[in-house]
């Protein structure tokens, strides 16, 4: 007997407007064509070609959400999330959230000479940038960073060291977060400085990090040795009054690195549940296609409701952030779930992948290996349910 045919209504999110529609297609385009092809090299050299910062930024695709008047898009987050959709269901790591996100320390908190030196340096693709807060021994408890940026004179100099560093490897910008006081107590005590790599002194870059996934996306360890900084770059600008600020700048910004995330793992999850759909219909076992058997139809049936649960979440999520409603809570909740979805939802459609699943030619296996650090950076999922608690 031949299935139930019930037609469908595409869902589109009510973000998506005629000029996210036409970006999108400009963005899916620009992947297709200059991205895809080039994975295998990117996955095996742990990192994108230098080239590519320069093609992104000239199609228009970098910072997508900053102001025109500072050489951005001129968008919303809306285009942002288009960015970060396209790119995962491309299954493609691309570090162009975290140049969107050090704009954003520097749109926020900066001078309006900062703002004009660095953003459009950064949405040019000229300037790659990494945010430097990880330590050895200080992850997620950002207050226990002993990188420290000792004044003297007009410079800082600046001892330490940090850890997995998405873009270190090409970085010329780095958004550092050291502690300008070591007699201050806690939070206080941290600032945020933009370091310019290029020839510097004492700066060097540790090795590339083997990782469990994401390897076409370079990660790496970065060492400071009394290297000098112009106090000039203190985000802010060189005052002694501006420094101890870096701990509630941070806080301020990681909700938007975290609905980040939050828009990647909407994408992939939607993404797997896609093309393990196709999957199963084209492979068979026991002479029917894989959709034929229950079980397979039930968990895509669990793995496509969990997914639209997500979406219409996010989606909302989108919309408070915009309008400029998006409380830190409901941020935590979406990093938090969603990349538990996520993982979740991966792993039933690499299961429905059989032994193929489990075979890196697969994106299905990619996406899985790819999907777990979700769970762990801007804040572990433990911390976003205490940020959820604290709430209550």
């Amino acid at each position: 007997m031949d299935r139930l045919q019930i037609p469908l209504t595409a869902y589109e999110s009510p973000w998506v407007n005629d000029d996210v529609r036409m970006f999108r297609k400009t963005v899916s385009q620009f992947i297709e064509k200059e991205f895809v092809p080039h994975q295998p090299r990117w996955r095996e050299n742990r990192g994108p070609d230098a080239e590519s910062w320069a093609s992104v930024g000239r199609a228009g695709i970098l910072l997508a959400d900053l102001p025109e008047e500072y050489g951005g898009g001129g968008g919303t987050f809306a285009h942002e999330a288009v960015v970060l959709e396209e790119l995962a269901r491309a299954g493609v790591h691309f570090g162009s959230a975290i140049q969107s996100t050090v704009a954003h320390y520097i749109l926020g908190y900066g001078t309006e000479e900062q703002k004009r030196k660095w953003i459009p340096r950064l949405a040019r693709g000229e300037s790659v940038a990494a945010i430097a807060m990880s330590e050895p021994g200080a992850g997620s408890d950002l207050q226990a960073i002993k990188t420290s940026a000792r004044r003297d004179g007009e410079h800082y100099v600046i001892n330490g060291s940090k850890t997995f560093i998405t873009n270190g490897a090409r970085a010329d910008l780095v958004c550092l977060a050291a502690k300008t006081n070591p007699k201050a107590i806690g939070m206080r005590a941290i600032s945020l400085i933009m370091v310019e790599t290029k020839d510097l002194p004492g700066y060097r870059v540790g090795r590339a990090l083997e990782k469990v996934g994401m390897h076409g996306q370079d990660t790496v360890e970065l060492f400071f040795d009394d290297v000098r900084v112009p106090t000039a770059n203190l985000i802010g600008g060189a005052s002694v009054a501006n420094e101890g600020r870096g701990f509630s700048q941070m806080m301020e910004q990681l909700p938007y690195e975290r609905l980040q995330i939050a828009v990647g793992a909407v994408a992939m999850a939607e993404q797997a549940v896609a093309i393990t759909t196709r999957y199963v219909k084209e492979r068979k076992a026991f002479g029917k296609p894989l959709l034929d058997l229950q079980n397979t139809r039930f968990k895509l049936a669990e793995c496509k409701t969990n997914a639209q649960v997500g979406r219409v979440f996010l989606d909302n999520c989108i919309e408070r952030f915009i309008a400029g409603r998006l409380d830190e809570p409901s941020t935590a909740m979406a990093k938090y779930w969603l990349t538990e979805s996520q993982c979740r939802i991966v792993d039933e459609c690499l299961q429905l992948h059989g032994g193929y699943g489990y075979m890196t030619e697969y994106p299905i296996a990619r996406m899985w290996a790819d999907a777990r650090v979700q769970r762990i950076y801007a804040g572990s999922n433990e911390i976003m349910k205490e940020l959820i608690a604290w709430s209550l």
